[in-house]
């Protein structure tokens, strides 16, 4: 029996996610293994994701549509983001040799919504999408730094603050203090936090003209690089991601 009402939509998503995470267009059949549904019931659910065109079938399985561009423009144009961005990163990326990343904090999530990264970089560990370890890194911190306390507990309390390396914070009060330190110094620091071999700088960005209008988004910059590079040289690292900063008020 095919799914219906809000279960349909859960497993519709779930579709969409599990062509989105993978590298080559997906079967049908395959779509159904990891739903554990029949394949009348995969295609059931297939059938209005592709017509809208957030899918497209393809000879060798489903790949994403045509609309998921048009999802990324819009969400950019939500973010109000400094203008292009995407150069200013790339600039960054010149310059420190490091990777470039922008991040979003808006309604509650935090999104890495741009990145120097080629996709083809599976090793990185900051690709872009939804942040779920905002706790130990660099440009989670700087962003949770900005917000007001009742809404960084309600943050940390629906997104926990789980133990990545021996390094990660996982207790509030001390990631509060950390985050303390953070708006002291103006940057924000995460040494083998969210992943053993990476560390990653970041600052807060001003809101600017015409940006976070609603109040509640913020936004940063930062860059990640391997933990070892990055001990031989992080004031010039530093003194590069603010000068990238400062040029983005």
């Amino acid at each position: 029996m095919p799914y219906t009402g809000p279960q349909s939509v859960d497993r519709a998503l779930e579709i969409l996610d599990a062509v989105a995470d993978a590298g080559a267009p997906v079967t049908a059949k395959a779509l159904a293994r990891r739903l554990e549904c029949s394949l009348s019931t995969a295609y059931h659910l297939l059938a209005p994701l592709t017509e809208r065109g957030y899918l497209v079938r393809t000879a060798q399985g489903y790949a994403l549509g045509p609309r998921i561009p048009g999802l990324q423009r819009s969400l950019m144009q939500h973010l109000e983001p400094v203008p292009r961005m995407a150069d200013l990163l790339a600039r960054l990326r010149r310059t420190t040799g490091a990777e470039a990343y922008y991040t979003a904090y808006r309604g509650g999530l935090i999104t890495v919504v741009d990145t120097t990264a080629p996709v083809t970089d599976t090793g990185n560990p900051f690709a872009p999408g939804r942040e779920t370890r905002a706790h130990a890194t660099a440009h989670g911190k700087a962003l949770l730094a900005e917000l007001p306390r009742p809404v960084l507990r309600r943050y940390l309390a629906a997104h926990g603050m789980p133990r990545l390396t021996g390094a990660t914070i996982t207790c509030a009060e001390l990631l509060e203090a950390e985050l303390s330190r953070v708006r002291g110094q103006g940057f924000a620091l995460s040494v083998g936090e969210a992943d053993p071999a990476y560390s990653c700088l970041a600052v807060a960005l001003p809101p600017g003209p015409g940006r976070g209008g609603d109040g509640g988004a913020v936004h940063a910059l930062s860059v990640s690089l391997p933990t070892v590079e990055f001990r031989r040289r992080p004031q010039e690292i530093r003194a590069a991601l603010a000068q990238a900063a400062a040029g983005c008020g």
